[in-house]
């Protein structure tokens, strides 16, 4: 996370025929613009992290249209590690359910 990789967890949807992801994305600064220029990423302890819970339209996961019918459950954003942790706590989620996007079948 302290290199600024967006990670996704499929965590249980609301009802049957829907599926729900949690997605941690670390904010781009200047200075993650910069090492990228460069060729390399910035670590970064204080990173503001955006977490999003998405629930979806079953079917439409796979799809173009996959917005369709989609709801946001609940939005964060944290400063820091120990407030990612704290807030993944709180929705009762462990970082080791995270997986890189291209792992998942989350449609964003």
């Amino acid at each position: 996370m302290r290199l600024g990789q967006r990670l996704v967890a499929e965590v249980p949807a609301s009802r049957p025929g829907r599926r729900a992801f949690v997605d941690i994305t670390p904010l781009t600064t200047s200075g993650d613009v910069q090492a990228r220029r460069e060729g390399w990423k910035r670590a970064d302890r204080a990173r503001t992290f955006r977490l999003q819970h998405w629930d979806y339209d079953g079917e439409r996961v796979a799809g173009f249209d996959y917005d369709v019918g989609a709801v946001l459950v609940r939005a964060a954003t944290v400063v820091g590690e120990a407030a990612l942790a704290g807030t993944l706590g709180a929705w009762r989620l462990r970082p080791e359910q995270f997986l890189f996007p291209w792992r998942t079948d989350d449609p964003r």
